[in-house]
């Protein structure tokens, strides 16, 4: 469903993978108008694959996106976007939201990864990736945000990640940068001045006896060992192609056998 209102935008798209009985991964569900239009591209072996293509400028002032995406029992599937969605101030006061949700059943794999979120200067955008895996299901989640287009400041932005997996937390974190955000978000502690901030989110039963160990990763980057067989890659860069090497750099390692292994 979607509709413009007073208060901006109503956008909705879903995606629903299921086997297709013969080896490939079908798509009985791909769904959205206006702003968020899932369209399905040419996949790779089992594995079927979906761009999130956005049709109109956004998320602005007082929008709402969400975005509802599962993955069934022996179902492969990778979802990208056509470009980087900004966020813009609009005509509307008040914060937009963006809103993720993907459930994963056991067995199931999906590959969640979008093109950067940019925070353009005077915009307002809250985003919410809510993630819930069943025992034995696989993930790689990829998050990016660049503060600020090319000599600007950023917006206001915020994000909540949350994984679930067969029902127990394994993350929950939240940011909050650029104007009116708690103090302390550009220091130190924290961003310490870069302006793009990502992070790569494994899930994988072989971790449970082969668990990367915790480790840096050159300047800005960080593996961290979750409860469950999961890892956290996290990483702060001076701009978004950097913040992709480095998260690219630590996804080909891992999908290579895990090197950063400690055993």
């Amino acid at each position: 469903m979607d509709g413009v209102t007073v208060s901006g935008v109503r956008a909705a798209a879903r995606i629903v993978a299921r086997p297709d009985g013969r080896g490939g991964t079908a798509l009985p569900v791909l769904e959205g108008r206006g702003p968020l239009a899932p369209r399905r591209t040419r996949g790779s072996g089992t594995q079927a694959r979906v761009v999130l293509v956005g049709a109109m400028s956004g998320p602005l002032g007082g929008d709402r996106f969400t975005v509802g995406t599962r993955v069934a029992r022996g179902a492969r599937l990778h979802v990208g976007s056509a470009a980087a969605t900004i966020a813009l101030p609009g005509q509307t006061k008040g914060e937009a939201h963006y809103d993720v949700r993907i459930t994963v059943d056991g067995g199931g794999e999906l590959r969640w990864l979008p093109e950067p979120l940019i925070s353009a200067v005077g915009s307002e955008l809250y985003v919410t990736t809510r993630v819930d895996l069943a025992a034995g299901a696989r993930l790689v989640l990829r998050e990016e945000q660049v503060l600020g287009r090319s000599g600007e400041e950023p917006g206001r932005l915020g994000s909540r990640l949350t994984v679930l997996l067969d029902g127990r937390g394994v993350l929950d974190q939240e940011l909050s940068c650029g104007p009116g955000a708690p103090g302390g978000w550009d220091g130190p502690a924290v961003l310490a001045g870069h302006r793009a901030v990502g992070q790569l989110v494994v899930v994988r039963p072989e971790f449970a006896d082969d668990m990367p160990a915790a480790r840096l990763l050159g300047e800005g980057a960080a593996v961290t060992p979750l409860a469950g067989p999961a890892v956290l890659v996290s990483a702060v860069a001076a701009d978004g192609l950097r913040l992709r090497r480095v998260l690219d750099e630590a996804l080909a390692l891992l999908d290579r056998g895990s090197p950063l292994s400690g055993t």
